[in-house]
């Protein structure tokens, strides 16, 4: 079993940055690809941006292409989100999710909690 918890999420202007961090936790973290996503309110859960397990390979929404960008932290069982330039239309709540390589969310298996940004304008 893969536990995933997120945190730094807050409340930041137009134009701000701010990093989230995904913990996980279990046997096989390690072989997982681990993915950002986020869903705003009335909206459908949409893809951020992936890494795979060795954080070799990274992947973006076309949207978040040079504003965002997915690391894996010291130790390899941190995943960061750091995002840059933020606008209202970036608020949402932010999901960390383990599972398979991509954008498609059937293909990750284990989610977090969620964490919520709000970016005021």
């Amino acid at each position: 079993q893969v536990r995933v918890v997120e945190s730094g999420g807050g409340l930041v202007q137009a134009g701000d940055s701010l990093r989230l961090s995904c913990a996980a936790s279990g046997p096989t973290f390690t072989t997982y690809s681990m993915g950002w996503f986020r869903q705003a309110p009335g909206k459908e859960r949409e893809f951020v941006a992936c890494i795979n397990w060795n954080g070799v390979s990274t992947y973006y929404a076309d949207s978040m292409k040079g504003r965002f960008t997915i690391s894996r932290g010291n130790g390899k069982n941190t995943v960061l989100l750091t995002m840059n330039s933020l606008q209202a239309d970036d608020t949402a709540v932010y999901y960390c999710a383990a599972g398979d390589y991509g954008p498609r969310t059937e293909g990750y298996t284990y989610w977090g909690q969620g964490t919520q940004v709000t970016v005021s304008s």
